[in-house]
């Protein structure tokens, strides 16, 4: 059976909502999706209005992933009980390999805003400049880390008491979170809380030109949830037009010399542009109040690992994370002090490079309101520097029920970054 790629694309968009229709492609509401503008680094302690000006363009279509739909296929009914895959064949594509055509992002960008036409449009974010008189020869690299909410847990666990329960359904979560990830382009996508990898992310982004890994946690709290997809886990994402994948490690998190329930992805890639090698890593640390010395083991043992895998610094890193801790905890001391000189690229964003943003989750629950900031991109100092920063929803935009809501699909907020390799001769590999 093959099916075209808008064919494809509609089936994913709609196997959890049958009574929306794509085809009718009604704009409805929303309004159109600006591209981002990217605004100098403000000199206030408050960061002043968007200037005028354009984010980052790209062309409308990226190369395939090339793998063959064999492969897809098989991931797909490897992870799937049988029961799901014969409720829902209609992703499960057995075409030949050369009919694996590329999505446009536009495209799908379109069916994303037909499923979500009558939701409230989403808000407006803007790029910092951070750049200083220093000038890279390529392209900048663009990050994006997100904890996008698993679903089982956003329905069946976790409590949001002030968000309505439509707003939690995954036929239009789903899209909310593939047009913020459309809005912002990322050239690699670390995300945590996956649990719709296969059947939602892996095909989609693969057709978008991304190469994805997942790592689930070994006991998922998912599993717990009646009708679960899965256990949920990390992803990493990388667009292949852009990098060559060298090598890839998973991690299982070790702490006081017990395997634990958290894991990382590391992987080494090559830019294909400049031939610069560098690595880039996602996890997702131990939550909750009373395990603090945990997460800092658990940091602990991800820089034993990462330090063997960059060869002791030598290869530029990049670590995206929701690791549940506070600046003030020892794991952040941990990762701000270690002998991979690295540094948080949204404390530039503050008015002395210092301080991390004062949020980047904020939810309330039946246990109260909670406002912390929990999520981090990390990188090599000296031989990367960030270009720019997409700044964080003010708390007006966010709303007084707080996240997640109608207007955002998560409980934490995205983080992007643009980074450059520093051009000095003590940076080359």
């Amino acid at each position: 059976m093959y099916q075209s790629p808008r064919r494809l694309c509609s089936a994913l968009l709609l196997r959890d909502a049958p009574g929306l229709r794509i085809s009718s492609l009604a704009p409805g509401p929303r309004r159109p999706l600006a591209p981002p503008v990217l605004r100098p680094r403000p000199a206030s302690p408050r960061l002043q209005a968007a200037a005028s000006g354009a984010g980052r363009s790209r062309p409308g279509t990226v190369s395939s992933m090339g793998n063959g739909t064999s492969r897809l296929y098989s991931a797909l009914t490897k992870t799937l009980n049988s029961s799901a895959a014969a409720q829902h064949p209609e992703y499960l594509v057995s075409a030949d390999a050369e009919h694996l055509e590329p999505i446009d992002p536009k495209e799908l960008l379109e069916e994303c805003r037909a499923v979500l036409h009558t939701r409230p449009p989403r808000y407006q974010r803007d790029f910092v400049d951070l750049r200083r008189d220093c000038r890279s020869s390529h392209p900048p690299i663009r990050v994006m880390q997100w904890n996008i909410l698993a679903q089982a847990l956003g329905e069946g666990k976790d409590n949001f008491v002030q968000c309505p329960v439509e707003a939690l359904k995954w036929e239009e979560r789903k899209c909310l979170i593939l047009e913020e990830i459309l809005a912002y382009q990322p050239d690699i996508l670390c995300l945590q809380e996956v649990d719709h990898y296969f059947d939602t992310f892996q095909p989609l982004l693969s057709r978008l030109g991304y190469q994805g890994t997942f790592f689930p946690k070994p006991w998922s709290p998912c599993l717990d949830v009646e009708h679960n997809n899965g256990p949920d886990g990390c992803a990493l994402f990388f667009l292949q037009s852009r990098f060559k994948l060298i090598s890839s490690t998973n991690i299982r998190l070790t702490a006081m010399n017990l395997k634990t329930n958290q894991v990382a992805i590391a992987q080494t890639l090559e830019c294909r542009e400049s031939g610069r090698q560098f690595c880039v890593a996602v996890t997702h640390l131990k939550a909750r109040t009373g395990w603090e010395r945990f997460r800092s083991a658990q940091g602990c043992d991800l820089l034993q690992n990462l330090q063997d895998i960059t060869q002791e610094a030598k290869i530029p890193l990049i670590v995206c994370g929701d690791f549940n801790a506070e600046p003030t905890e020892e794991v952040y001391k941990h990762f701000a002090s270690s002998s991979l000189n690295l540094n948080s690229a949204y404390k530039l964003l503050s008015p002395d490079g210092q301080s991390e943003p004062p949020y980047t989750t904020w939810k309330i629950r039946t246990s109260g309101e909670c406002r912390h900031t929990l999520d981090y991109i990390w990188y090599s100092r000296h031989a990367l520097s960030v270009t720019s920063a997409l700044d964080l929803l003010t708390e007006e935009q966010i709303g007084p029920n707080r996240l997640p809501s109608f207007h955002y699909p998560s409980d934490h907020l995205s983080l992007v970054c643009d980074f450059s390799f520093n051009e000095g001769p003590d940076e080359l590999l």
